[in-house]
C-alpha cells in the first residue's frame, strides 16, 4: 500500500515526515516556502496517521520500508530528507539504509536515543473523546483539556479531527494501534547505522529532546552532521519558530 502524500512544486524531490499524532498538513505552510525555493515537496502520512492506510504493525522498519515504497513508486531519486521528531527517527533509519537515496539529512528535534513512554496523558486524552457525546472542536478541546494543560498541544492533537460522516466526528489517527505501540516510538537507532553524508540536527533551545549528552551519539552515527539550535522553541520548533527554521534548512541545503 502506497502512503498518502501531497506533492508542490518542481524541482529536487525534497521529502517531509510528521512526527507522533501528527500528519502532513502541520508542514503545509513551510512545504510552501520550500517548494518557492526550487523543490518538489512530498509531503508524507505516515502509516496510521492523516489520510494514509491503517494498518496493526508500526515500527521504524516498517515505517522505513513504507517511505522505501513510495520512493520507489515515484521514482525519487536524490532527495533531501527531512523528518521532526518520530518522522526523524523514521529518516534516520531510512537514511542509513538506503544512503543512494538520500543527499542531505535533517533530523527535527529527536536524538537517535531510545526515549522511555511519554505520551500517556496525550493518549489517555484522545481515548476518552466520545463521538457520541461530542458534536465539537471546542467540546473535544474541553474533554482533552483535563488531561493536557498545554493549548497549543491541544491545537496540535485536534487537527486529527474530520467530519467521518454529516454531524460525527472522528479522529484520523489509528489510537488503538498507537496506544498499543507506543513504546516502538521511543526506540533507539540500530548501534550499527551510519550515514555518511551532510545531515543538519536542528532542536528547540526550550526543548529537552537533544541535550549536550546526544552530541557525540550524533555524531558516531552521522560523521557529517551539525546541530543547530532554533531559539525561542520548544519541540514544535517548526510551528513555534519558522522564520528561523526555514532559513536553517535552506542555508544547509543550498
Amino acid at each position: 500500500m502506497l502512503l498518502h502524500s501531497n506533492i508542490i512544486g518542481k524541482g529536487q524531490p525534497f521529502v517531509i515526515l510528521h512526527g507522533f499524532l501528527g500528519m502532513s498538513d502541520n508542514w503545509k505552510t513551510l512545504g510552501r516556502q520550500f517548494s518557492e525555493q526550487g523543490f518538489e515537496l512530498h509531503l508524507i502520512d505516515q502509516r496510521n496517521h492523516g489520510r494514509s492506510f491503517w494498518s496493526n504493525t508500526f515500527n521504524y522498519e516498517t515505517l522505513a520500508e513504507d517511505l522505501k515504497h513510495y520512493c520507489d513508486t515515484h521514482q525519487l531519486k536524490n532527495i533531501v530528507l527531512l523528518g521532526h521528531s518520530m518522522g526523524g527517527k523514521t529518516a534516520m533509519l531510512f537514511a542509513t539504509q538506503y544512503p543512494e537515496i538520500v543527499s542531505n539529512l535533517l533530523v527535527a528535534d529527536i536524538s537517535p536515543r531510545f526515549y522511555p513512554i511519554h505520551h500517556d496523558a496525550i493518549l489517555d486524552g484522545l481515548s476518552v473523546l466520545n463521538f457520541d457525546a461530542i458534536k465539537s472542536r471546542g467540546e473535544a478541546d474541553a474533554v482533552i483539556s483535563d488531561y493536557v494543560s498545554d493549548f497549543g498541544t491541544r491545537q496540535f492533537l485536534l487537527k486529527n479531527l474530520y467530519w467521518i460522516e454529516k454531524g460525527r466526528l472522528a479522529l484520523r489517527i489509528n489510537l488503538e494501534v498507537l496506544k498499543d505501540e507506543v513504546a516502538e516510538v521511543g526506540e533507539a537507532l540500530p548501534s550499527y547505522s551510519r550515514f555518511e553524508k551532510d545531515t543538519l540536527f536542528l532542536r528547540g533551545d526550550r526543548s529537552e529532546y537533544i541535550g549536550v549528552d546526544d552530541e557525540r551519539l550524533i555524531t558516531n552515527h552521522f560523521p557529517k552532521a551539525k546541530i543547530v539550535t532554533i531559539v525561542n522553541s520548544g519541540h514544535w520548533l517548526h510551528a513555534e519558530n519558522p522564520k528561523d527554521f526555514f532559513e536553517a534548512v535552506i542555508q544547509f541545503i543550498k
